[in-house]
């Protein structure tokens, strides 16, 4: 048998077990948002109360959305992840717009925007010009995309170095805050929260907390995906939870809930208090790991998608071929690499990169992620055998779970009419939007030319 009827016929392998799930699903969920979204919720929350209890709530809402996933990938535990419930679901027309935006606009717009704050701070410690960002940015992607067309097995090693990177350095941020001595210390000081502003607290929470969901896309690569799926998923929220909470209790216990809701960079202040003016390249060394860590985990799920179109639709049939040496969808991680730098170009002009790209993702995000949700639904109507692992309280988690959805889909779309950011980023939200609509007439073309 030749090399090329190899790669056609060749399919995804269980090399995954529960700690490789678990450490690719941190990777997704512990970004960089953790160094940027604390203060601006300790803007937004009236007391310390109230500002663990937005984290706690996060948690809370992510733990219903992994077990509404869980449940999916109990039913349908193959490689594709959403857009293998959505087909199943919802139908092939939605799955296919699902593909594409994926493709063009969610996970390539997320790389693209991690791959910013990665190019940022590591411009922090050697600059390479006007447009340092952008470069770092470009050659993580470039880099991280040729190792994970290596092999699976090479990224899954990298994603658990730089993952226990992190956690240590987490580790070390939380306690270290916990141990400076209290906020009359910090840096910056002054009056109490925000106050009643608990939503915008709850959006950057629930941002932050974002990415779980990637798991999904390890379903056919899992060993025993039927049973271990939901250990991925909900043994993750937990680990993730657990972290945040720590670190952000040093963050609390450094500056206090004013000098957080001041500070511009809360860790770069915390760290300061701890190591002085070093904590600037220390805290830049620390970022640039998550956000390596971040770019190499979406980069790994978000090629299975594509994959899976490919395997649907003949007109995509040459990124549905899955490369035996390495066990990787080698074609669909090219083609997302690529994307993903059209993206970094784009963005280099704006006055920030990574806001521009969280604008231009989010409403597409939200708008899969509740039709998701909604699958649940379709199949318990539908009835059949029961799966391996179900919702508890159900239908209360689904319906919280599609209920946070819909909020966060009026949110990101409502970020036009922000007076700060609006003005700025306004057109990439109707740029996304314009982008996934363009997904339903092609649909129709690849569905003709599929005979």
């Amino acid at each position: 048998m030749d090399g090329k009827t190899n790669e056609v016929n060749a399919r995804p392998r269980h090399l995954l077990s529960v700690p490789d799930g678990i450490v690719l699903m941190c990777g997704m969920v512990i970004g960089v948002g953790i160094f940027k979204a604390p203060s601006i919720v300790a803007g937004n929350t009236s007391s310390e109360a109230a500002f663990f209890g937005a984290w706690l709530l996060g948690g809370l809402v992510s733990l219903c959305g992994a077990l509404v996933y869980a449940e999916l990938s109990a039913r349908h535990p193959e490689t594709g992840g959403e857009y293998a419930f959505l087909s199943r679901g919802l139908g092939r027309g939605v799955a296919f717009v699902f593909a594409w935006a994926r493709m063009t606009v969610i996970q390539t717009g997320a790389i693209a925007a991690v791959a910013f704050v990665f190019g940022d701070y590591a411009s922090e410690i050697v600059r390479l010009g006007d447009k340092s960002a952008a470069v770092y940015a470009a050659l993580g992607i470039i880099a991280l995309t040729l190792l994970n067309f290596a092999g699976t097995l090479q990224s899954k090693i990298l994603q658990k170095t730089l993952q226990y990177l992190l956690f240590s350095a987490l580790l070390f941020i939380g306690i270290a805050g916990l141990l400076t001595g209290g906020p009359g210390t910090a840096p910056a000081t002054g009056g109490g929260g925000g106050g009643g502003a608990f939503g915008l607290a709850m959006i950057f929470v629930l941002l932050t907390y974002g990415g779980w969901n990637e798991a999904a896309y390890l379903g056919g690569e899992v060993r025993d995906a039927r049973r271990n799926m939901v250990r991925v998923l909900v043994g993750g929220i937990v680990i993730v939870t657990v972290l945040y909470l720590l670190v952000n209790a040093g963050y609390l216990a450094a500056l206090g809930l004013a000098g957080m809701a001041q500070s511009k960079a809360v860790g770069v202040d915390l760290m300061r208090l701890v190591a002085g003016e070093r904590a600037t390249v220390l805290l830049a060394l620390i970022v640039c790991v998550s956000a390596l860590t971040t770019m190499n985990a979406a980069i790994f799920t978000g090629a299975r998608t594509t994959w899976a179109m490919g395997q649907d639709f003949r007109v995509f049939g040459r990124f549905g071929r899955w490369r035996e040496s390495g066990s990787t969808p080698a074609n669909a991680l090219l083609l997302q690499g690529a994307i993903a730098l059209v993206l970094v170009g784009a963005s280099a002009s704006t006055p920030d990169g990574f806001a521009a790209m969280v604008a231009y993702t989010s409403p597409v995000f939200w708008t899969f992620f509740l039709l998701t949700g909604l699958t649940l639904f379709v199949f318990r109507v539908r009835g059949g055998a029961r799966p391996g692992f179900v919702v508890p309280l159900y239908p209360v988690v689904p319906i919280a779970f599609c209920a946070m959805c819909l909020y966060m889909l009026y949110s990101s779309i409502d970020y036009v009419r922000n007076p700060v950011y609006g003005p700025k980023f306004g057109d990439m939200v109707l740029g996304g939007l314009a982008v996934m609509a363009a997904g339903i007439p092609l649909y129709f073309w690849a569905r003709r030319r599929q005979g």
